[in-house]
């Protein structure tokens, strides 16, 4: 389970003193997630969730993670919220770690979400970006288009993960640096939104979650990266019914400009290079005593071997 440092009964008491939101009733260890510590509670007055911030998660950009989530709540989205201290803090200190109390959502995560799904989840993509307007703090994308070279160079030997891909990983990387654009409408992403950090109530969406990437950059690449993870089947297809669905959704709520359109196969192909390139540097570089299996990379070098055979926005749904 993805508990890094534990929380004793005594932990919990001496925290809950801080707020006010009553007395606990359960209180475990939350199995999904990779870079924190989560924990469900449940009070006598409702459900919460703790985060305790392990070191992959910089102090410096809380600030700017809580505040948004504080921000997108205000403007309609369904998102966790920070609750405060008594005082009215953000943050805590339990375990030499920085922590939070956030509220609690109901629904559940989709492993292999519909049509349907795709569509209503487009939509709150597109929703997300228009509600971060106006959001004071900034953040730069640390695992976007800069951050890649370094990462890869970071690897090490990645034909061990699979033949070839080190050549894979150059010659795309090569080729995002040469074509990758310079101005397209951008904002608040999420930069994160695979399936399972969208629970839903049926068909419908009740509620987006984890936050912890989210920074500023272009709409369009947050796109790619929700098309990257929506609406590729467990045999490597692109399901094009799926990326029609969820293209029309969030076109439905915010247009798509022809320059973005036109940008949308080489920032398909950034979005799968990016997370080849963390789960490869995660494959390699996993320590036993860690507590989560790192995910297969070759998922997005499959992925990325389709991108560079796309010419044009049309054959992804646009």
């Amino acid at each position: 389970m993805a508990v890094y440092t534990d929380v004793s009964f005594e932990d919990l008491e001496q925290l809950l003193a801080l707020y006010d939101i009553g007395m606990p009733l359960s209180f475990k260890g939350i199995a999904e997630g990779v870079e924190n510590s989560n924990f469900y509670l449940q009070t006598d007055r409702g459900a919460f969730i703790l985060t305790l911030y392990e070191k992959r998660v910089a102090d410096t950009d809380l600030p700017f993670f809580l505040g948004l989530m504080e921000h997108m709540a205000r403007r309609g989205i369904a998102c966790p919220l920070p609750v405060r201290t008594r005082d009215g803090r953000q943050l805590v200190t339990l375990n030499r770690r920085s922590a939070a109390i956030l509220t609690f959502l109901t629904g559940v995560s989709l492993r292999r979400p519909g049509v349907a799904h795709c569509a209503a989840a487009g939509a709150v993509l597109a929703d997300l970006h228009r509600a971060g307007e106006g959001f004071a703090l900034t953040r730069r994308n640390a695992l976007g288009l800069a951050g890649w070279r370094p990462l890869a160079e970071a690897i090490g030997d990645a034909d061990s993960v699979e033949d070839g891909l080190t050549g894979l990983i150059a010659d795309s990387l090569a080729e995002a640096e040469a074509r990758w654009p310079g101005d397209l409408p951008a904002g608040v992403i999420h930069a994160d939104l695979f399936p399972d950090n969208v629970l839903f109530m049926k068909d419908d969406v009740s509620g987006v979650i984890d936050f912890y990437f989210a920074c500023n950059d272009f709409y369009a690449y947050d796109l790619a990266v929700m098309l990257n993870s929506w609406c590729f089947e467990m045999d490597g297809s692109y399901n094009i019914t799926k990326g029609k669905a969820l293209i029309a959704a969030y076109r439905g709520h915010r247009p798509i400009s022809e320059a973005e359109a036109d940008a949308l196969p080489v920032l398909m192909q950034g979005a799968a290079l990016r997370f080849l390139l963390t789960r490869t540097y995660d494959w390699i570089n996993h320590d036993e005593s860690w507590l989560v299996r790192p995910k297969d990379p070759r998922e997005y070098s499959r992925k990325l071997r389709f991108h560079r055979k796309v010419r044009h926005a049309g054959e992804y749904g646009l």
